[in-house]
């Protein structure tokens, strides 16, 4: 997948990723840039959480928005 389309994947869903983690700023997600080892200690982080928990909700959160795609 090119850079372009990676960007813009990431643009259309931050709205829906912060719907279900409320609590990430702006900042993280600049830090995140569409990665997802990032997104999942930023989901410890600021949830609380242990990592199974993270991976679990975001496994969860990927399988009700199956567009979605990482830059991996």
């Amino acid at each position: 997948m090119n850079e372009d389309r990676i960007a813009g994947n990431w643009k259309q869903f931050k709205g829906k990723i912060k719907e279900q983690w409320g609590k990430l700023t702006d900042d993280d997600f600049d830090v995140i840039a569409g990665k997802r080892d990032q997104f999942l200690g930023k989901i410890q982080e600021r949830q609380g959480i242990v990592k199974e928990e993270a991976e679990k909700q975001l496994t969860d959160w990927q399988k009700r928005n199956p567009d979605f795609r990482w830059d991996e």
